[in-house]
């Protein structure tokens, strides 16, 4: 499998145009992370390559075959789209809810039949919420909500991996057992794209980082060559701080840069 590309794709939210010319490519095995303020275009941009928002301009390709042209239930079976917050109408338990991830397998309207029991227990074990099989998910914590969520994706089995903001909901130990779970799905030679607010997750656990700034691919490289000082003041408008661990530098948003000369 040769990845995931677009190329010269454009797309506009209304009468603003949110990405112009964007050149994006990821491969199987890399993690990566898509940074950017609010509102650059990230979340477009990862709807554009699940196929479910076809760009103005451009094209996006599956190893070399244009995404258009993809019949939809094969998309259905090869990319995985989590999108942030995304809503359950149903009061489901959530064992039958992270079965839905076995449709595009299975057919839509075809019984989910035991031959997917493992791979369903299997979701939910990496993603914490074996435990809470049998609750039904309108009484679960944002939390665990957001844990079922990415069991239910994991469950496709997908070559491709688009997480919207997966880990913004979690308490450290989770994010951490997120990040570390795509990681673990990037290492079986498929593909993750991941949209990250948290820098610092976003630098020690991706391959590469893409900074989405005025409608482009501003800066596309391993975390130590785009999450510098300068880069991230540019950006996002803050002053940094860099700490120093064993494990080697990391940049931290420390202050806005309109905020004033208070100390802290």
């Amino acid at each position: 499998m040769s990845g995931l590309a677009t190329t010269d794709v454009a797309a506009s939210l209304g009468d603003r145009e949110v990405l112009s010319s964007v050149n994006f490519s990821a491969k199987p095995g890399e993690v990566v992370g898509l940074i950017g303020p609010n509102g650059v275009g990230k979340t477009t941009l990862l709807r554009i390559l699940s196929g479910l928002l076809i760009p103005e301009r451009g094209t996006v390709t599956l190893d070399d075959i244009p995404l258009a042209t993809i019949p939809r239930a094969q998309r259905a079976k090869r990319i995985a789209y989590l999108p942030a917050d995304a809503p359950v109408h149903w009061p489901l338990r959530v064992d039958r809810l992270v079965a839905l991830g076995r449709i595009p397998h299975a057919g839509l309207w075809q019984p989910i039949d035991h031959t997917n029991t493992p791979t369903i227990d299997s979701a939910m074990k990496r993603t914490d919420v074996a435990h809470l099989a049998h609750r039904v998910i309108s009484t679960l914590s944002s939390g665990e909500r957001a844990r079922v969520l990415i069991a239910r994706a994991l469950a496709v089995e997908p070559d491709v991996l688009l997480a919207d903001e997966p880990v913004s909901s979690l308490d450290p130990y989770h994010q951490l057992q997120v990040m570390e779970m795509l990681q673990d799905v990037a290492d079986d030679d498929r593909i993750v794209v991941a949209v990250l607010h948290d820098l610092t997750l976003a630098a020690r656990f991706c391959d590469r980082i893409a900074l989405i700034a005025d409608g482009r691919i501003a800066h596309d490289g391993q975390p130590d060559v785009v999450l510098t000082s300068d880069v991230v003041q540019d950006a996002y408008g803050v002053e940094t701080v860099t700490a120093s661990t064993s494990a080697g530098e990391f940049v931290v948003p420390w202050r806005r840069m309109d905020s004033g000369s208070r100390s802290t």
